[in-house]
């Protein structure tokens, strides 16, 4: 007797998928376009570092799967338009977006960041990603955009105050884009929590293993570890899949269980 219920295999499959992933050359991005591949997807490996998408493009294909890389500055529209285009013109379509890049070295109090550290973290972490949604919006016919947020935008950060207001953007962004797109496009979002990626390390200053232990600590992560890369493609590969095709509108925190700080 048949099951009524899809198989785990099919609910998680994106073999019929094209996705760009900004930010994918290292960190969190890395670890979503390496998961989307993993489960079928066709990835466009989109971020303003050359060497670094390659590498992940080639570690994809190498391991099966179908990746390209496309030089890519975020807050260009002309790049953002040349990814969506790129993933048209190698795979035949587009189906998912992932607006990824973003994050801030700058972390002091509210009256100590100049006008210039805000108007270059504003550009980056929200303009951008208002951009994506619509290039996205305008070159998939349906699908899944996913805006990585931050727990920043949702509660008091002292020290990430311009951050923090960029990302309190983006949750509006994703609740305004899941209304305004729906039915042909779910909108959605993740926040992660203390991943140790390089950007998270300049900010709050970590150098050594010690020092992560040290902000392991400090945060009093309930699940007793750190992110990774791979924990944050696992729940963008959820809300992307057919698994979470009745979710729209919805940022999900991961986070170990930690709040924000």
């Amino acid at each position: 007797m048949s099951s009524p219920y899809p198989q785990p295999s099919e609910l998680f499959d994106l073999s019929s998928d094209v996705a760009v992933v900004t930010g994918g050359g290292r960190g969190i991005g890395e670890g979503i376009v390496k998961t989307l591949a993993a489960a079928g997807a066709a990835v466009v490996v989109a971020a303003r570092r050359t060497e670094e998408i390659e590498r992940v493009a080639k570690e994809v294909n190498d391991s099966g799967g179908r990746a390209v890389a496309i030089t890519t500055d975020v807050t260009n529209n002309a790049d953002l338009e040349a990814a969506a285009k790129r993933a048209h013109d190698e795979f035949g379509g587009l189906s998912i977006w992932v607006n990824n890049a973003g994050g801030s070295p700058v972390r002091r109090p509210m009256l100590e960041v100049d006008r210039n550290d805000w108007d270059e973290c504003i550009r980056l972490n929200l303009t951008a990603v208002w951009e994506g949604i619509r290039v996205a919006a305008r070159n998939m016919e349906t699908g899944c955009i996913l805006n990585v947020s931050s727990g920043a935008g949702s509660a008091p950060v002292p020290g990430s105050a311009h951050y923090g207001a960029a990302k309190a953007g983006v949750n509006s962004l994703t609740l305004t884009a899941s209304a305004e797109l729906a039915p042909r496009i779910r909108v959605n979002g993740i926040a992660p929590g203390v991943v140790p990626t390089e950007i998270f390390k300049i900010a709050l200053g970590v150098e050594t293993e010690e020092d992560l232990a040290r902000v392991q600590e400090q945060w009093g992560i309930p699940l007793g570890r750190l992110g990774t890369p791979l924990d944050m493609g696992a729940a963008v590969l959820f809300l992307c899949s057919n698994a979470g095709s009745w979710i729209s509108g919805e940022t999900l925190r991961v986070a170990g269980g930690a709040k924000a700080r």
